[in-house]
This record gives C-alpha cells, sequence and structure tokens, in this order.
C-alpha cells in the first residue's frame, strides 16, 4: 500500500498541472474543473495495480483524464467551449509563421475559439492533446486510433482552421 501511494503521488506531482489544464479544456466552470480533477486522481488511484506498462505512464494519464473528461461531461461535450488561453505554450503548433503574422493575435484567438468549440466530439479531443504537445503516436494511443488517421484528421483540422481564419486565402 506505502509503494502505490508513493507512486500515485508521484504522479500527482509530475502530472498534476497537465491533469489542471485537461480539465480547463473540458469545462469552463471552476467548480467542474476541481470536480473532474478529483475524478481524475480517483480513476488513477482505481488504475494504478492495473497498469501493465505497455504505454508511457504519461500517455496512461492523458488517456485517463480525457475518458475521465469525457464522461464527465457526457452529453453536453457536444455543446462544450475550448478555452483557448492566450499564453497557451503550444499554439504555435496550429500555425506557421506567415498565418501568425498576417492575423492579429487578439483577433485570430477569438476567432479560433470560436472555430475550436464547433469542431466534433473527436476533433476537439484531438487538439486540446495537440495543444498539450503530445506526439502523434501519443495522440493515437490516448483517442484510440491509428497515428496516421491521428496525422490526416489534424492536418485537416488545421487547413480548415487556416481557410476559416484568413478568410479562405491561404495557400
Amino acid at each position: 500500500m506505502v509503494n502505490k501511494e508513493n507512486k500515485f503521488n508521484d504522479i500527482v506531482t509530475d502530472n498534476g498541472e497537465r491533469i489542471r489544464r485537461i480539465c480547463s479544456y473540458y469545462s469552463p466552470n471552476h467548480e467542474d474543473r476541481k470536480d473532474m480533477y478529483q475524478d481524475i486522481l480517483v480513476n488513477i488511484w482505481k488504475s494504478l495495480d492495473s497498469f501493465r506498462g505497455d504505454a508511457s505512464i504519461n500517455t496512461w494519464i492523458y488517456r485517463i483524464a480525457v475518458n475521465t473528461s469525457l464522461g464527465f461531461t457526457g452529453k453536453a461535450f457536444k455543446q462544450m467551449q475550448m478555452i483557448v488561453d492566450v499564453d497557451t505554450e503550444n499554439l504555435s503548433l496550429l500555425f506557421d509563421e506567415d498565418t501568425k503574422e498576417k492575423l492579429e493575435q487578439e483577433a485570430q484567438l477569438n476567432q479560433l475559439q470560436i472555430e475550436l468549440n464547433q469542431m466534433s466530439v473527436i476533433d476537439k479531443s484531438l487538439m486540446s492533446l495537440m495543444l498539450e504537445g503530445l506526439s502523434m503516436r501519443e495522440i493515437a494511443d490516448v483517442i484510440g486510433i491509428t497515428e496516421p488517421n491521428v496525422k490526416v484528421k489534424i492536418h485537416r483540422i488545421k487547413e480548415q482552421l487556416k481557410s476559416k481564419l484568413s478568410g479562405g486565402k491561404h495557400e
């Protein structure tokens, strides 16, 4: 039991902020995010003994966090609003330098948030994991689809976002 507690505490210490960010993608409400965070921790604790190490611990935690968040938000997830924070480190993954220079940051973020909120459930999940900085392989493991499928979906989403955010004028 002590070993399990130590392992759990290490997981929470190493991944607590990452889990909180995932919660923030799935709920704009602070209290819901706290409840979601607790549910994720409970699910990690319950599943800790059954972790086989087939995937990395980080991928396993992301999978639990995403699945718990999806379950927590349930059917309301289709209408949920993804919150894009201005200081999101990995936001640059969505745009190349030319696109960033053409669009003003504030208007771009507002429009991006609108476009993200109109996406399907799977597309929202893909984008939230991409914004977290996961590799295509890790996203595939978390979502449960093939890596080539992840690459195609993310490429298409990026192209759609570029087109919509630049008024349909991009190369």
